[in-house]
Parts: C-alpha cells; structure tokens; sequence
C-alpha cells in the first residue's frame, strides 16, 4: 500500500533539515529520506562550520541574498534553541601591498551585498588584535561566527519532529515518477517502501544530480554535472595564538586556507581545493606541505613540524576549476514545468550559513 503524505525532503543534511522544519512549521505532512545511516554525514559536517557574514558573492546573487539573511535567521535561532554558536568574527587579510585593493574591493562588494559592519585596519591596529599576524592591512568582520554543526542539525530535526516531519534512515530514494498531482516514488532500504507526495525536495547534496536523474519526467537537460571539489583540512599541535578566524584573500576555486576554531579553541587550517572524481574522504598528509607556505604568509610563526592531517569534505560544484564560481541552483516549476518539485544544485558554501533562509526560499517556489 502506498502511503501518501504531503511532501517529502531527499537528504538529511542541514538543508534538508532546515526545509523540513519550514514545511512542518506550515503543517505539512513530511518524511526525510536519508540514504546513510545518521543526520549529515557528509557536506554538512565536513566544513569549517563558519557562521559567514556574506562577504564574497555577487550582489544580487541566490548566494550573496540568503547568506545574509541566514546570517542573521542563523545566529536567532542559535540563540533560541541553545545551539552553541560563538560570534567570535574574523580577519580578512592583505599581506603585501598589492592586496590592498582587493581588499577594497572586497568591502566595497560586501556593503552591495548588505554587509555594513566591516570595518578596515591598517597594519598596527591588525596586529593589536592579532599579535602573531602578518597583514599590511585587513577587514574585521565582527558578523562573521562558529557554530557546532551536528547540535544545528539536531536542533532543526527536533523542531521537525515536533511539528510532525518523520526522518527514515538507510533509506534512499531509487526513483520517482512525476504524475498528474504528485509523486510516486521507490524508496530503497532494509524497508522498502512506496511514497506518494505531493512536493518533492531534491536536497541530496553530493547526489543531488543523481536523484534528479531519476525522476521519471524531469528532462535531462533539466540535470546539470555536478563537479567535486576536496577539501582538506589540517590540525595544529596545541593551542593558536588566535582568538579571532583568519582568512586570506579569495582564490580561485575557493577562500584560500584560513585559519578557524572550533569551540574548544581547537585550530584548523583549510580547505585546499582538489578536483576529483569520485567520493573520497581520507586526507593525504602530503598535502600539508603546501599548507605551511600559504599559512606562513599570515602566520610566520608557525612551527614546522605543527599541522596534522585531519578531515575533510567535499563540496558539489556547478562548474570546474576554470570556471567561475557558480550560484546556487534553486530549481522549481518555472525552470523544468514540474509542479511541486525543487532541486536544490550546487549547494556548497556558504549553504550551512544560509540554511534557513534557503527553506524559506523554497518554501516560496512552492508558494506555500
């Protein structure tokens, strides 16, 4: 018997955690389908668990809009849930001369974005709050935060749960038909079962392609290659002598290998950004090498011998290492003429700042 409810979420990462919250909160019917065994296993809690200010991404974009508000949406509802957070801010840095206009630029971008509270240092009052950092000037962005992003998770799958969402683990989606109304779709599993919804929210992250390839009725061109973007990150041995994140300029491909705690005070350096083809978490401890020149532009002080290869995660990219950067992919009827259904494309950094009002976003396609 196929049981039919009103809408349900591919992917149990906090995009699909926040877009379950948001359908419940309007007292829709929704069940979570999560291929792996637990909440957010991969994009969700392999990253730098940064609360970004929406600093980087152009003016008018899906990415620089729902950054900014999720800044804000983000830090409430930390504060109302008990989700540990710190506002902790960070440095952006030049460090040499000929970065400073990029600086300039990047605070200019920053205020079209609705950024207003960046302010610029020159290189003494840098290192009056950094006194190990090399910078010849920075941008201080006291928005910018840390948050523990398994206890976001669990927030936002408590306050589903308690508005009626159900979360099925081991539970991948095999296909779906698009019918006249609603879905049908296959679920996989120790339980196999049949769901008939009426929304769909393809938020499965790294397989978000490959979900959509399997609904009977999308288009294939409506199904864009996702690219793999590794992202290491290194450890030091013992405490940094920082209490605010650093970050280099932007670089292609990514934001440089920057310097963010952990709640604990723990440091970390990265990501690096490795091109690959296929799902692979182990870290290669060679690549450390690198890391200790880019980190030593900011931080001379690091020791040899100081970092240990950590973790790392992998980000779903819309485009390859020449392309620029991609917006996020917020695909609804007007896109691809299927009622009901969303594939959200590309969602990487920063989707874990931006989680909320992304599913406030979609909620909106659907009109709801």
């Amino acid at each position: 018997m196929t049981e039919k409810v009103g809408a349900v979420v591919v992917g149990a990462g906090v995009v699909g955690l926040a877009c379950a919250r948001a359908l419940a909160h309007r007292g829709i019917e929704t069940v979570i389908l999560e291929a792996n065994e637990a909440i957010g296993l991969e994009t969700s809690s392999r990253n730098s668990e940064v609360i970004h200010a929406g600093l980087y991404y152009p003016p008018g974009s899906l990415k620089a809009r729902l950054c900014v508000e999720g800044n804000r949406r983000l830090y409430e509802f930390c504060t109302a849930y008990n989700v540990s957070h710190r506002r902790c801010g960070k440095l952006i840095v030049a460090t040499a001369p000929e970065q400073e206009e990029k600086l300039a630029a990047l605070k200019s971008q920053s205020a079209q974005n609705g950024v207003a509270d960046l302010e610029p240092l020159g290189a003494a009052q840098a290192k009056a709050l950094e006194p190990q950092l090399n910078a010849v000037a920075a941008l201080l962005s006291p928005s910018t935060g840390i948050v523990d992003s398994q206890g976001l998770m669990l927030a936002l799958l408590g306050e589903a749960e308690a508005h009626g969402a159900a979360l099925a683990l081991n539970s991948p989606l095999l296909r779906a038909e698009a019918r006249a109304g609603d879905f049908l779709l296959e679920v996989g599993g120790e339980e196999p079962m049949q769901l008939a919804a009426e929304m769909l929210i393809n938020s499965a992250g790294l397989h978000a392609a490959k979900v959509a390839a399997a609904i009977t009725g999308l288009e294939p061109r409506h199904v864009p290659a996702l690219r793999l973007a590794k992202g290491n990150y290194f450890t030091l041995a013992g405490r940094a002598p920082f209490s605010r994140l650093v970050y280099p300029l932007p670089e292609p491909g990514g934001l440089g290998v920057h310097l963010t705690l952990d709640l604990g005070g723990q440091a970390r350096f990265g990501p690096d950004v490795e091109w690959v083809e296929a799902i692979d978490y182990g870290v290669d401890p060679r690549r450390g090498e690198r890391f200790y020149a880019e980190v030593r532009k900011y931080w001379p002080g690091l020791a040899d011998g100081a970092l240990q290869p950590a973790y790392c995660g992998i980000r779903p990219k819309l485009g390859g290492p020449q392309d620029a950067a991609a917006d996020f992919m917020v695909q609804s009827q007007a896109a691809h003429g299927l009622p009901g259904l969303i594939n959200l494309f590309g969602i990487e950094s920063p989707g874990l700042t931006a989680s909320l009002a992304l599913a406030e976003h979609v909620c909106g396609e659907l009109a709801l």
